[in-house]
This record gives C-alpha cells, structure tokens and sequence, in this order.
C-alpha cells in the first residue's frame, strides 16, 4: 500500500463521489489516441525491500570510478555531512516564507547571516535573500539596471554563460529592453574597442562574468570606472562562488549577480541552486526578492525581521520589482551552514587548491604535441584548451577510459573549433590529473 495507495474499492468510491461510473469515462475529454491503452511493461510487482535494492543497484551505476573535469557554471566541491544535519534541525523548520518573526527567528536569523556572508564576499553593501539560481539573478540584475537608469539598452558580453544569456533574452522578449552583446578579444576578454564602440547615453548597463565562461578573470575597477563616466552601471555576474576566495571581490560593481551553488549544494543534476543579488545599499528599493534585518524586542533583546520584501505576494503588481515568488531559502541556509564551518581562511584554502591544482592540470596538458592554451589571460579553476581532433570524438574516446572530458565551446560559440573548457577543483588529485594528461596523450595518438 506505501506504493499503491489507492485500493480498487478506493478508487470506485472516489468515481461514484464525482458522479464517474469508470475512469474511462472519467478520461472521456482527453482524446483517445492520448489515452494509455494497455498497462506500462514495467517489471514487478516488487515488495519494498526488492524496489530499495533495485535503486541501489541503479545508483551504482552512475559515474561509479569516472573522473570529471567538467564545469562551466556547475562546479564538485567538498561539503561536509555536517551541514546535512544542522539544516535539518527544529530551528529551521518553519514556514518558508517567514510572515510571522515571532515564530519564524531560526529562518530570519540564517536568511540574515546568509545575506552578510554573501555581502563580505562580493564586497557590496546589501544582499537579498537569495532568488531562484545564478542565470535569473543575472537577469534580475539588468531589469534592476534598467529601472535605475531609465535606460533601454543594455550591453552584455558574449563571455556570459550561455544560458544565462538565453534566460535574459526569453524575460525581455515582450519588452523594449534591448540587447547587444559585445565580443571577446584574442586574449578572451571583453573587447574593448567593440565595447567604446557600443557606449552611448542608452546604456543601462555593461553585464560580464568573471571569471567569465572561458575561464579567464573579467573584472576590473577600471571596467567599473569607465561605465560610470557614461552614466551606465556595471553588473558582474559569478558563477563559481569559490573564485572569491581568492581573486579580487568585485566591490566596484554596481550590481552582482551571484551563483552559489559552489557554497555546500552538490551537482545534483543541475539543481536546485541559489542565486544572490548584491548591490549597493542606495539602491536596496531596486532590489528583488527579500531583505531580512535585525531589530530589537520591546526588552531591547536581538530579533529578526522582514525588513524589505518587493515581490507581488506583498505588494501590488505594479509596484513590484521581480515576480519571483519564492527565495532558495533551503539551498541559502545550506550555504550559510557551509561557508561558516569551512571560515574565510578555509574557503582561501580551497580557493587556493582549485587555483594551483588547475595550473598544474594546464601543464601536464600542454607538453602534449598538438594541444595548447586558447587565452592568455588569468584564470581560476577553469581554463580554455584547443585539441588537434575535434573536441567530441575525443570524448568519445575519454569517456571509455572513464574520464568525462572538457566541455566542448563550438556548440556555444562555432567560431570556437576545437576548443574545450577544462574545470578542475580541489576535489580532483593529482593521479587524476596525470591520468588525464596521459590518457589525452595516447588518444591523439601519442603513445609513450
């Protein structure tokens, strides 16, 4: 009964309730050619314990033994258990949306340290409480530009995560938000002379990533400087959370557009995650989704509060600055969780880790005849290499030595042949590595 909850006297009682005689006629308005004629061909019937082994089996299955060096905005970072257990805790287990503070102090108070954690690492001045991932929070931030600005054009480079762009282009489709995206030089970074050329007084804003989707560092307080002289403002969009603990918080920004999936959320086939806003406190008004403060009872105790929340379930529509109805509140007290027992100098340790072991990794990778880097400029954890083959039959051929390959870029940008984004962190050891690297050797064909 824990599988089939509805016994068939159950389910005659619920027809006759609704006046169905059967639930042929129940379906009688969809279609026949919709309809299910024969049963599934699924095997059983299991008892429980036959059904708990059969998904135990099937998790064996997935990646047991590969090595990844994928990335490109989904990134393997160690988490704790500990985490698992403290967000499980009675504290945290009130409403999601905390309408009533007297009751809802555990939520308050992680959405409150969350948003501190979050303005320590981006270097703003206020953080929301979390929006839905990295790709809306960007989005959220160019409509935040538009209203502060007035202006109707915004400038995004084509560096920014692919799909991000996608999700900015379907939320302004209906709108007279326009769009121009604005090319990578050789070194793939921002090209600056396509982007003097694009500057004009209809600009809302300059959006980057950095590091940006090829892996090279994007942002600069120059970059920040010379928006502002044409009255635009400058949104930096971070996919890889750990970056900031070691390359300069892009304090000058106006806006950020945070991802945070790399702060104790797995991989989980693509989510759920946590995006952030982070800004500029003169601009907070501007800002969607929720702000949570700290105040004082009549006693004079510390408590927390609701203190700014712009969406359409607590204001009018029109007034409201984002329809996103609900925050990431699970997924930003994981976070919270993460980033307080791992303490700034741990997350600087492991920043430090993806950093020097990606050196290491683009070493080993380019002593090999036919491979070298694709862009000069700095990076983090993932960089750009081009392959002597195309990067697709390689894979192919990694993936049967259990190794998923790098992403291949020509699918995102054709003019990029050949070129793969390769992502390692602290979780991949150095054996994995010199496997690669000698696995990737003998692929192309170059046998020791």
């Amino acid at each position: 009964m824990r599988y089939l909850p509805k016994s068939p006297t159950e389910r005659q009682e619920m027809l006759s309730a609704i006046g169905a005689k059967s639930i042929d006629e129940l379906f009688l308005r969809i279609p026949e050619r919709y309809r299910l004629a024969e049963a599934l061909k699924l095997p059983g019937p299991y008892s429980e314990a036959e059904v708990i082994e059969y998904f135990t089996d099937r998790s064996r299955e997935n990646s047991l033994g590969y090595t990844s060096f994928l990335g490109a905005g989904v990134y393997r970072h160690l988490r704790s258990v500990v985490t698992d257990t403290i967000i499980q805790r009675g504290e945290f287990l009130t409403s999601y949306t905390p309408y009533q503070a007297e009751i809802s102090q555990g939520t308050l108070q992680a959405i409150f340290e969350f948003q501190t954690l979050m303005c320590q690492l981006t270097g703003q001045e206020v953080a929301n409480a979390s929006m839905w991932d990295g790709s809306t929070a960007t989005t959220e931030a160019v409509l935040m530009a538009e209203r502060l600005t007035k202006r109707r054009r915004v400038l995004v480079a084509r560096s920014l995560h692919s799909e991000y762009r996608d999700v900015l282009r379907t939320y302004v489709q209906n709108s007279q938000l326009q769009i121009d995206e604005i090319g990578f030089g050789g070194d793939g970074r921002l090209d600056g002379n396509e982007l003097e050329a694009a500057l004009g007084e209809d600009v809302a804003a300059l959006v980057i990533q950095s590091p940006n989707f090829l892996g090279c560092i994007e942002y600069s307080p120059e970059l920040a400087e010379r928006m502002h002289r044409t009255g635009a403002l400058l949104v930096v969009a971070v996919t890889e959370g750990v970056s900031l603990g070691a390359v300069r918080a892009p304090a000058d920004a106006d806006i950020v557009a945070l991802e945070g999936q790399s702060f104790g959320l797995p991989p989980s086939y693509g989510g759920p995650y946590v995006g952030v806003i982070a800004t500029k406190e003169k601009f907070v008004r501007q800002m969607p989704g929720r702000l949570a403060g700290q105040a004082a009872d009549a006693e004079g105790r510390r408590g927390f509060v609701l203190t700014l929340a712009t969406r359409e379930q607590h204001i009018r529509r029109e007034r409201a600055t984002s329809n996103i109805c609900t925050n990431q509140a699970l997924c930003a007290l994981a976070a919270t969780v993460h980033l307080t027992l791992l303490g700034k100098e741990g997350l600087r340790e492991m920043a430090e880790q993806n950093l020097s072991k990606a050196h290491f990794a683009l070493d080993a990778l380019i002593q090999i005849p036919g491979v070298r880097r694709a862009f000069d400029a700095s990076f983090f954890n993932e960089f750009t290499i081009v392959l002597p083959q195309p990067v697709e039959v390689v894979n192919r051929q990694l993936l049967a030595n259990k190794i998923i390959g790098p992403l291949a870029l020509e699918s995102r940008y054709p003019a990029l042949k050949r070129h793969a984004l390769v992502c390692v962190t602290e979780t991949t050891s150095r054996k994995q590595m010199e496997g690669f690297a000698l696995t990737l050797r003998r692929v192309l064909g170059h046998d020791r």
